[in-house]
């Protein structure tokens, strides 16, 4: 821990670049978390992410196809300059850091002397000091636009090679840095295999599904996968990004209006099919958790699916009760990125969802809308004990962590 120690570096935010060293990036807010008094509660951060990219010859070489594990390791000895073997990039991406004003989120390139653990393991060491969190949940960053992948095959190859490295190589290198295990969910046969192959392995606590796709998550094919994922007891995630193709997104002609409605769009339509096709119903023990799509989509859908259901409810014959009900009780949310513009239509938000219980803190570290734990921490209407639960205690209580930290 004392290599995470270091005087804070005051830096302008023009001053900020590729290269800035973590614990100086995040020195305000592990102050602030000193400061105010929850640096010692236990904090989970349910959704940070790593750029697997940047270690890409280390991931494809656990590619087990042969023919396919040579193409990756001649692709990237005799090309410059292109686009990692495999993956099918959305140039969107380029934009979020704001044409180079917020630079960190394109990049990571700080300086990494340590040799004894893999470089991710230092950041995200970095990470977890600065933001004063217990656990790290680690997501990839291109790989999310896998779903859409034109090669079902290749989603399948590069989502167990990124599983088989992350386990093996990164996450034993500190207990805080916990994963869900990336599904190639287009081939619902190999992702029930990639849910019996991990579900044992340490730092594996749950399983996600990339949800920009557009297979459906009721298809009968799904229905062994989420009876395995269920007597695993752990929880499947629904991880939101963004498809600037998608023919109603490509009428955006800015990112700022693409980004606004396409991180949540996907989980609209996954939520949607998930309820008024009873999941929670055929499999009650199965908890699914919602990521990355904020959360000002989810009273709006209750409403309207309570309203439509009413008047319709032959079309959704396994439902027991109110759509808003299960999605209240059964789902959880995390909160990055937290709209707050409105502390009443919050507070009303955290009502309906039942936050208190169902809400957990995510980061969305290191991109540039990412969150530090205040967000919650200075919420106005939360007791101290709903702050602690949305911070840390809910996440432990749905992974199964320990409340005193990682051992």
């Amino acid at each position: 821990m004392d290599a995470l120690i270091r005087p804070a570096i005051e830096h302008p935010v023009q001053e900020i670049n590729t290269t800035t060293d973590t614990r100086d990036y995040l020195a305000k807010s592990r102050q602030d978390a000193e400061r105010k008094g929850y640096a010692d509660w236990l904090i989970v951060d349910v959704d940070a992410h790593h750029v697997e990219t940047v270690s890409w010859p280390e991931v494809t070489s656990f590619i087990e196809d042969p023919v396919v594990r040579d193409q990756a390791k001649m692709y990237h000895s005799e090309r410059v300059g292109a686009p990692p073997y495999g993956l099918n990039g959305d140039l969107g991406l380029r934009y979020q850091d704001v044409g180079g004003r917020i630079p960190h989120q394109s990049s990571q390139r700080e300086k990494v002397t340590e040799t004894d653990v893999h470089r991710d393991v230092v950041l995200t060491r970095r990470a977890m000091h600065g933001l004063g969190v217990d656990y790290m949940v680690i997501f990839p960053t291109p790989m999310l636009f896998l779903g859409m992948h034109p090669q079902t095959e290749m989603e399948v190859f590069l989502s167990r090679a990124y599983n088989r490295w992350l386990t093996e190589k990164v996450l034993p290198g500190d207990p805080g840095m916990v994963t869900l295990v990336v599904l190639p969910f287009n081939t619902p046969v190999e992702a029930l295999k990639m849910v019996e192959e991990f579900a044992d392995t340490p730092g594996v606590i749950g399983y996600c599904v990339t949800s920009t796709r557009y297979k459906p998550v009721h298809a009968n094919e799904y229905m062994n996968l989420y009876r395995a994922i269920e007597e695993t007891g752990k929880p499947i995630a629904f991880h939101a990004g963004y498809h600037w193709q998608d023919p109603s997104l490509a009428t955006c002609n800015t990112f700022l209006g693409m980004h606004s409605l396409g991180f949540a769009w996907c989980n609209i339509v996954h939520m949607t099919n998930w309820i008024l096709n009873g999941i929670p119903e055929r499999f009650p023990n199965l908890k699914s958790l919602w990521v990355e799509s904020g959360l000002s989509w989810v009273p709006f859908l209750m409403q309207r699916l309570d309203d439509q259901y009413l008047m319709r409810q032959s079309e959704a014959p396994l439902l027991k009760r109110m759509p808003s009900e299960y999605m209240s009780d059964n789902c959880f949310y995390t909160c990055q990125p937290m709209e707050k513009s409105n502390m009443k239509a919050l507070e009303c938000t955290f009502d309906m969802i039942n936050a208190k219980s169902n809400l957990l803190y995510a980061s969305d570290w290191p991109h540039f809308d990412f969150d530090t734990p205040s967000v919650i921490y200075d919420i106005p209407f939360l007791d101290e004990q709903a702050k602690r639960n949305i911070l840390g205690l809910n996440a432990a209580n749905l992974f199964g962590l320990n409340k005193n930290g990682p051992k």
